[in-house]
């Protein structure tokens, strides 16, 4: 009986054995299979991108010239677009986001936390192509016929603003697209930031109360440190979002190859002009051109996650100490 004990534990841990090595093999894979995937996407960009590259070599970078009829390419106007709308998008959302997450963590009724926190997670479920048929059909006169003129008189005689807010006003525009890209990203800063304030232990905000203060300053003191990394992580995956998007911007912001001195006038980004232009790329170099805007879009990511992920581990040893 002794014997056959032993014999059934030691079938039953060297079954143990098999199935932990299989496991571990198995996530080892799809591990592998991640990198082999983002590598692969890499180096399809940079191998498209050659011709283009050995065509115009870093002036690609740096030229704002986009004519097909001549096979003249460059990509700093949809490279400045892109930036430009991903700037105005979160200097409009991380305000908004976090205070939807304040309110909702700390001075919402419990009784409506939860549906007022879904309508605002459902936000991040419409497909872009209705933000950008919304956007064009609703917010974009909308914003012509109240919001531009009312810019453009207001800083009029502002040095530097009354260039930035330059008329006429078109409706669809580089500030039309950061205004869709900051609804659209909305309910990402929101609900990672929510997620964080409520892993702040109530202990420490009690104590905060215990010691004279506001909600405010309970906020602005223990809240807001506490989770400061959970926040820019936040913060950083909509800015990720902001840089890829493509249709709904594609809808509003005019689709004109220049850079704009004025933030209500048409312009472009990465994203939109292949969306515009691929199905139509007649040649290898156009092809190429595209590609390699693909691949500086890529690039442009890439730089944005790296920095927020040196900004979380310097943050993260701060909290160490």
């Amino acid at each position: 009986m002794a014997y056959d004990d032993a014999a059934r534990r030691a079938r039953a841990l060297s079954g143990f054995k098999v199935r932990d090595a299989a496991f571990h093999w198995l996530t080892f894979a799809a591990a592998v299979a991640v990198l082999l995937l983002l590598g692969g996407v890499i180096a399809s960009l940079i191998h498209g991108s050659i011709p283009a590259f050995r065509a115009f070599g870093f002036r690609f970078f740096v030229t704002n010239v986009w004519n097909p009829a001549i096979d003249q390419y460059g990509a700093l106007a949809a490279v400045y677009g892109t930036l430009v709308t991903s700037f105005i998008a979160m200097i409009i959302a991380i305000p908004i986001g976090l205070g939807v997450a304040i309110f909702l963590t700390e001075l919402c009724p419990h009784a409506l936390r939860r549906p007022i926190g879904t309508a605002i997670e459902l936000l991040a479920g419409i497909p872009s192509i209705i933000y950008g048929i919304w956007g064009l059909f609703i917010l974009a006169p909308f914003l012509q016929a109240h919001v531009q003129p009312g810019l453009i008189a207001l800083f009029a005689k502002v040095p530097g603003l009354n260039i930035l807010f330059a008329g006429p006003p078109y409706g669809i525009g580089l500030l039309t697209a950061g205004f869709i890209l900051a609804i659209m990203v909305l309910p990402f800063v929101s609900a990672v930031a929510r997620d964080v304030f409520d892993t702040v232990p109530p202990l420490l905000k009690e104590a905060g109360y215990g010691m004279g203060f506001t909600t405010w300053e309970v906020i602005k003191n223990i809240v807001i440190p506490y989770t400061r990394v959970g926040v820019l992580g936040g913060v950083m995956l909509g800015l990720g979002r902001a840089l890829g998007e493509t249709m709904a911007v594609t809808f509003v912001i005019g689709n004109a190859d220049t850079i704009p001195s004025s933030l209500l006038a048409p312009g472009t980004t990465i994203s939109a002009a292949i969306a515009n232009e691929f199905t139509e790329a007649v040649g290898d170099l156009y092809t190429s051109s595209l590609i390699e805007l693909g691949l500086i879009l890529f690039i442009i990511t890439f730089v944005v996650l790296a920095i927020s992920r040196l900004m979380l581990m310097r943050l993260e040893k701060q909290g160490g100490r």
